[in-house]
This record gives C-alpha cells, sequence and structure tokens, in this order.
C-alpha cells in the first residue's frame, strides 16, 4: 500500500510540473474562488459571517491609504480574488488565450512578471485615482479585487510587442491589437457608469503592460529586479538537493585544459546563432504577422519559450 500512495503521488507532481504556468496561474485563481465559497458556507451555517469578511479584508486593496499600510501584501493578493462566477471565469479566459500568445515570444518567468507587476500598476491607479480625484471624496471606503489588471498587463503587454498577430474569430481574422485596444477603450467608456474603480485597475495593468513590451523592444527588461526577487523567494523556500561528495584530480596538462575553453567558445557561438535566428524571426512576425511563419518556425519559437 505504501508503494502504491508514493507512485500516486509522483504521479501527481509529474501531471503537475507538466502544464504550463499560464493553467497554474487559473488554477490557483480557481482554487482560491473554491476555497472563500466553502469558507462562506461554513461561517454562515455556524453564524461566523464577520470572520470570512475579516480573512477578505486581509487579501484585497482597500482604497484607504492608512489601512494599506498594515497590509502592503495585498497589492498582489487582490489579484487571486474574484467577487463571483463570472468575474472569474470572464478573467481565466482572457488569461488563458492571451497568455497562449504571450508564451510564443516569452519566457514563463516573464509571464509571472506582467501578471504580479501589472497587479501592482492596477493597485496604484486605484488607489491614486480614489485619493485625487474629486468625484471620490465621498465614496467611503471601496475596495478592489480580481485578476483582471494582471490579465490585461499580459493581453496588452504580448499585442504591443508583436502587433501584427492575428487570430482567428469565427469567420473572421483579428489581429491581436484590436482586441486588445477593444477592451482599453472599453474600460475607458465605462468609467462613469459603473465601478469606476475597478476599470481604472484595469487601464493600470493596460499601461503597465504597454510600458514594459515597449522597453523589451529596446533591449531594456525593465521587470527584471522582479524576477530576480522571486528567484529568490522560490529558493528560499525550496529544498536543495545534496550532492554527493565528489574528489576532483587537479590535471596539471595544459594541452588538456584546452578543449574546455574552446567548448565554451563554441557553447557562446551556438547561443548567439539561436538569438539571431529568433530575432529574425520576430522580424518577420511584426512586418507580416504571425501566420507567416513556416511551421519549423513556429516549432521553434514554441521550444524557446519553454527555456
Amino acid at each position: 500500500m505504501i508503494k502504491v500512495s508514493k507512485m500516486r503521488f509522483g504521479s501527481y507532481r509529474q501531471g503537475m510540473g507538466a502544464i504550463g504556468v499560464t493553467e497554474k496561474l487559473i488554477l490557483i485563481n480557481v482554487a482560491v474562488f473554491v476555497l472563500f465559497i466553502l469558507l462562506k458556507t461554513f461561517t454562515f451555517l455556524f453564524q461566523s459571517e464577520n470572520l470570512i469578511n475579516t480573512l477578505q479584508d486581509w487579501l484585497i486593496v482597500p482604497s484607504s491609504v492608512r489601512q494599506l499600510i498594515f497590509k502592503p501584501w495585498v497589492l498582489f493578493t487582490y489579484a487571486f480574488m474574484h467577487a463571483g462566477f463570472w468575474h472569474l471565469i470572464g478573467n481565466m479566459l482572457i488569461l488563458y488565450f492571451s497568455g497562449r500568445f504571450f508564451l510564443t515570444y516569452f519566457s514563463p518567468k516573464r509571464l509571472l512578471n506582467f501578471y504580479f507587476l501589472g497587479a501592482f500598476a492596477g493597485a496604484l491607479f486605484f488607489l491614486l485615482s480614489y485619493n485625487l480625484f474629486p468625484v471620490f471624496r465621498e465614496s467611503g471606503n471601496s475596495k478592489l479585487l480580481g485578476a483582471s489588471a494582471a490579465v490585461m498587463a499580459i493581453l496588452v503587454g504580448v499585442s504591443t510587442y508583436a502587433p501584427h498577430m492575428m487570430l482567428r474569430f469565427f469567420i473572421f481574422n483579428l489581429k491581436l491589437w484590436w482586441v486588445a485596444a477593444f477592451f482599453v477603450f472599453k474600460d475607458l467608456i465605462s468609467i462613469p457608469i459603473s465601478n469606476p474603480g475597478g476599470h481604472i485597475a484595469h487601464l493600470g495593468g493596460a499601461a503597465l503592460g504597454f510600458f514594459y513590451s515597449k522597453q523589451l523592444l529596446k533591449g531594456r527588461d525593465i521587470g527584471a529586479w522582479f524576477e530576480r526577487m522571486l528567484d529568490t523567494l522560490v529558493g528560499f523556500f525550496s529544498a536543495k538537493p545534496k550532492t554527493p561528495f565528489k574528489r576532483v584530480y587537479k590535471n596539471k596538462s595544459k594541452f588538456m585544459a584546452r578543449p574546455g575553453r574552446y567548448q565554451a567558445d563554441d557553447l557562446q557561438e551556438t547561443k548567439a546563432e539561436k538569438q539571431e535566428k529568433i530575432d529574425a524571426i520576430l522580424d518577420k512576425i511584426s512586418k507580416n504577422g504571425y501566420d507567416s511563419l513556416s511551421k519549423e518556425e513556429k516549432e521553434f519559437l514554441f521550444s524557446v519559450s519553454k527555456d
């Protein structure tokens, strides 16, 4: 019985490792939503609804800066909270499709950069608007939750980087940037109608995605610091595998040391050739669209996005 349990756990771990970063983000969002639904059921039965409200308040963004000081983590955790089923479904559908396009050009780590920094930018726009614009002075303490700003950062980011990428919508071919522009315009005109803070937060995520991609096109990664911070955080909580003791013999022969240097030079040359191929493909996409690529070029981009 013990052996069977280990095999099942190993299969589970392999299955989790096989899914992509977009699917993992979706799973986390869905899991958090289901967890709070169950908690609401239990707190209702035991007449302790205040408990679930208090827990939610420690995970979503308040419009009051004074309250935010005591829980700064909400600038990121709110991006995994949703107000209802359709709120969740809409965000996860856009995340799934925009994430697939995004990973054609970028690594999974960079997708996390866009997601979390987009959430941060959305929260910042929300806070600034509620503390600067006169229209919000009598609105009381409003709250922000949802992954929309993070999702908009990914959608606008990839459409800015590859504006001519085409997607099929029923019988129509649409450029990806048209879709992104539609959502941005929709948020703009919806501000005076309903949920103004939420739509402003969406625009904050979109602005981050646009600016980030524009900087990447110039060869600057403004989110590199955040990626390093995530790597450090993950490394802190990850157990490092123990390596067996190895005895090293010093080779005194100068002749034997030379091939290693040649292999390093060959490796650098191979990386340079690979980068040249990536740049050529991206130039082709920017001029003629994603559909102009050959099957081999698409497969090459897909394999690079997994590195």
